[in-house]
């Protein structure tokens, strides 16, 4: 299980950037760059402020200290990727989804199944870091469409999309005496990711493209790591690839991270635009509902594709 620490490209978005600038070009052009090379990269980003991730570390805590049977309360109706995630023998992590988190009365509605006498402060912290990375989000998608020259897609596209943030508490600290695999090698399936490492533990690893394992390594607590999803890799028609990565752990201290995904709402096909298809780029991916192929991997075929998942459910 070896691997290699890389300190990925980083790129600064903390300054005000303005489509068609020669600031928001310029950055564009590194955003281009470091998804051919590495397929990811870390954005720094100081608008969430200092105390207000330090709320997000607060807020991840309490929610993980709660009862199982209080976090079990949280379900999703639609996929099992959704709600809470126990902790098992095969799997020595936990999570909570919470769906919509862009919507100010869904994150109600969500701290309301926990404290039912009400929590409005834990409520603000999660809408609240959210509202500053879905931003971040638009930016980077917007850049990403205008690298391809497909820039009028990009209302459509960013109005199309919902959010989900996802906590993660990474823990079993007697086993570990090396490195200890705890997520294993996949790709995210959404449009977008953005990961933060609440408590800087590190353990998050990339593939290359020659199948080297790479140590994820942030240069600051403003780091966040932008890993694009199959269903961009998709909409791009495999134009931006979709890292694989996992969680290595190697130290006997909890981690505690935080991600953000955007995702196609449902209703709206994960479809390439013409103008990257031709006869050099042929069509990869037939048109799909994302929220079709998220269940594609509750069933044995899906279960069996791992990182070659998409090719599996709607290859062309």
């Amino acid at each position: 299980m070896g691997s290699e620490s890389l300190l990925l490209p980083v790129i600064d978005f903390s300054d005000e950037l303005k489509a068609g600038t020669p600031e928001w070009d310029s950055v564009r052009a590194r955003v281009q760059q470091a998804l051919q090379e590495y397929g990811c990269f870390q954005a720094l980003f100081n608008k969430v402020p200092s105390q207000l991730r330090k709320s997000m570390f607060g807020a991840i805590e309490e929610i993980f200290e709660l009862p199982l049977e209080t976090k079990s309360r949280i379900i999703s109706s639609k996929t099992s990727f959704g709600g809470y995630t126990a902790q098992s023998p095969t799997a020595p992590w936990e999570s909570m989804t919470i769906g919509d988190v862009h919507i100010p009365e869904y994150v109600t509605s969500f701290t309301n199944l926990l404290w039912p006498e009400g929590d409005p402060t834990f409520g603000k912290t999660l809408w609240s870091f959210s509202e500053q990375l879905s931003e971040l989000d638009q930016t980077i998608r917007r850049m990403v469409l205008e690298s391809f020259g497909v820039e009028k897609y990009c209302d459509e596209h960013i109005d199309s999309s919902r959010y989900t943030l996802r906590l993660m508490k990474y823990e079993d600290p007697e086993i570990i005496e090396s490195k200890q695999l705890m997520l294993k090698p996949h790709t995210d399936k959404n449009l977008m990711t953005i990961l933060y490492e609440i408590n800087q533990v590190g353990g998050l690893e990339v593939q290359s493209k020659d199948g080297k394992w790479i140590n994820v390594k942030t240069s600051s607590p403003d780091s966040f790591i932008i890993l694009p999803g199959d269903s961009f890799h998709a909409w791009t028609n495999g134009g931006l690839q979709a890292p694989v990565h996992r969680v290595v752990m190697t130290k006997n201290e909890t981690r505690y991270s935080v991600g953000l995904f955007s995702s196609p709402k449902e209703g709206h096909l994960v479809k390439a635009p013409d103008e990257l298809v031709d006869e050099k780029h042929p069509l990869l991916f037939k048109p799909y509902e994302y929220i079709e192929y998220v269940k594609f991997f509750t069933t044995e075929k899906g279960q069996k594709a791992h990182v070659s998942g998409l090719k599996a459910f709607c290859g062309v």
